[in-house]
């Protein structure tokens, strides 16, 4: 393209007069969860913390700065995916994972806007300068791009820059669940019905390090216990992952490309780092302190740790059905 897309982490552009996608200057604003979510499942009054637990918002004060064309391809897509969403697991396994990404894509950038914005404000007051490593500014710079692909020619080519894994799930009727890690860009989503999630800039290498365990999934409705668990093992997986995910971005006349490559090991260091048992039993203690299930339930001394997904002697996977914990 002639001239290069709008990237607010050039800059650090994180004001209310300009789009949060386009750059435009503009009066008008979209939330950043979506509407009709918020009214199904009745969560726009019930708050959420910022990173730190120091600053707290409404999920529906939540909103972003937007030109009218940025709200009307989100309110499409928004469409569709209400659309498939009425019909479960099946019409949301059936969606594009690029719709998916763009979808949740939209949750955890509003969520890292206000993070942004945030911090920017905390340092101002202590007369500080607002700045992000170089790395921060990469990533985020290449995951708003990837988003601008609902608005502009930004298309993807060969291995795409996500894992992105939709199963069936059960839970109860009214129950919405959803994590998000902002800053590592994860979010995982899961009601009655369906469960997904989303590594938005992993290069794919986290859902190729759990094929085996997705294989053994097929044909089985999830346990949220289950949901839990998994969203717990990408989620640790990005944390020892040891390579930068690199992209391989074309400019042209008719549009930008972008291909994920390959994440390889090289030489003596493996793609991913030592699992350590005791700091993943710590981060699933935290998913799954709802079923009381705490550290010390995890590790036991000379047992394997607890596992609701795999056997651990036989590495099966375990029948949700069998499963005595509440839904």
């Amino acid at each position: 393209m002639s001239q290069a897309l709008f990237n607010p982490f050039q800059d650090l552009i994180f004001d209310e007069h300009f789009c949060f996608l386009s750059g435009v200057l503009t009066t008008e604003k979209m939330t950043v969860f979506p509407q009709w979510l918020m009214d199904h499942f009745k969560f726009g009054n019930e708050r959420i913390e910022m990173m730190d637990k120091t600053k707290s918002y409404t999920y529906s004060d939540l909103t972003l700065p937007c030109s009218p064309e940025v709200k009307l391809a989100f309110e499409g897509l928004g469409t569709k995916v209400q659309a498939a969403y009425i019909n479960g697991f099946e019409g949301m396994a059936a969606l594009d994972e690029e719709l998916l990404f763009q979808w949740t894509g939209r949750m955890v950038y509003g969520l890292l806007y206000y993070e942004m914005l945030y911090e920017r404000d905390r340092l101002l007051r202590l007369g500080e300068d607002f700045v992000l490593s170089t790395a921060l500014r990469e990533r985020f710079g290449h995951f708003h791009l990837m988003l601008q692909s609902l608005i502009e020619p930004v298309s993807f080519v060969g291995k795409k820059p996500w894992s992105i894994v939709v199963f069936p799930l059960k839970y109860s009727s009214d129950i919405f669940s959803y994590r998000d890690d902002a800053i590592n860009l994860m979010f995982s989503f899961g009601v009655n019905g369906f469960g997904f999630i989303a590594c938005l800039q992993d290069n794919g290498v986290i859902g190729d390090k759990e094929k085996e365990l997705l294989e053994k999934m097929k044909d089985h409705v999830l346990h949220p216990v289950q949901f839990e668990e998994l969203y717990a093992r990408f989620h640790y997986s990005d944390y020892i992952l040891q390579y930068k995910p690199q992209f391989k971005i074309e400019s042209e006349d008719d549009g930008i490309t972008i291909e994920a490559l390959p994440i390889e090991a090289k030489g003596n260091k493996p793609i991913f780092g030592f699992w350590d048992e005791d700091i993943f039993a710590q981060l699933l203690s935290n998913y799954w302190n709802v079923y009381g299930i705490e550290r010390e339930d995890i590790l036991k001394f000379q047992k394997p740790p607890l596992s609701f997904l795999e056997n651990p002697y036989t590495k099966d996977f375990i029948n949700p059905e069998s499963i005595d914990l509440p839904f």
